[in-house]
């Protein structure tokens, strides 16, 4: 499986953005799928994940209630809309496919798209 993550861009704290992560190669349809993020001088952390059906997605409490995972598997995306954008939430956002079941643990993604930049100003 391929991945693309786009979407990113600089936003002012309190904006929006939707990412997108588009996948070749397979279906994404029996791929559970997840957000990380990194920013500068961290290390990568867990943003959001969904199962393969798109039911029970779950978050990082950094950012629940403000972003929202989806899928179209028709479409073999993945989204994250972003909400009330802060400053704390500027990093290199990275979309990733594991089999089985949605995790928080990066190890259990198999593929990783290469990363879109959002930057929050202040």
């Amino acid at each position: 499986v391929q991945l693309q993550a786009f979407g990113g861009g600089l936003v002012q704290a309190g904006g929006s953005l939707r990412l997108s992560c588009a996948a070749s190669g397979r279906t994404l349809g029996s791929y559970a799928m997840g957000w990380f993020r990194q920013a500068p001088g961290k290390e990568r952390e867990f943003v959001t994940a969904i199962s393969s059906s798109g039911g029970s997605p779950y978050y990082t409490d950094l950012v629940k209630g403000r972003f929202t995972i989806s899928r179209d598997n028709a479409e073999n995306t993945v989204y994250l809309q972003m909400n009330s954008l802060k400053p704390e939430d500027t990093a290199v956002y990275y979309c990733a496919a594991a089999r089985g079941q949605a995790s928080a643990r990066s190890r259990k993604y198999e593929y990783w798209g290469q990363g879109t930049l959002v930057t929050v100003s202040s």
